[in-house]
């Protein structure tokens, strides 16, 4: 039981901040809330539209994910159903108040997008060879992460 003794403030500032519970295999996994951008909990949940917070969230999962490639690969997502393949995510964007849009290429280089509502929202992150095998990856989650910071 925690003793400590909160003001009202604290308690509601508390009960505002994003949650996340994982349990890896291997305990040196990082889970995705480490290391959270200040910006996920600057403005209380119920100020954020389920766009902006499924958003939020994804890009949690998107960075986390890229820490766990090599330099060979990037992050992509797969779709479920019919034969829609992947889209390497190259940018990401909402539309408030229930959209979320993933924008990218397919695995031939075509230009991709995915418009999503947030009740529909099935991300499944894969790792895909980068198309110039000499050139650095390119880790979009860092820098949606970087993005979140300075809004």
């Amino acid at each position: 039981m925690d003793d400590e003794i909160r003001t009202t403030a604290e308690a509601q500032e508390n009960a505002a901040l994003p949650r996340c519970h994982e349990v890896h295999a291997d305990p040196d996994t990082p889970h995705a809330d480490s290391g959270a951008p200040a910006a996920l909990t600057r403005e209380p949940v119920e100020k954020k539209s389920p766009a902006q917070w499924a958003y939020e969230r994804l890009i949690l999962y998107i960075r986390n994910f890229e820490k766990t490639l090599d330099n060979e690969h990037e992050v992509a997502m797969g779709f479920t159903g019919g034969d829609a393949g992947v889209l390497r995510i190259e940018g990401m964007g909402y539309f408030d108040p229930d959209i979320v849009t993933f924008y990218g290429s397919d695995p031939a280089g075509g230009k991709t997008q995915l418009v999503q509502h947030v009740t529909q929202l099935s991300v499944l992150l894969r790792a895909v060879p980068k198309p110039e095998p000499e050139a650095a990856p390119t880790r979009i989650g860092f820098r949606l992460a970087a993005d979140l910071d300075r809004g």
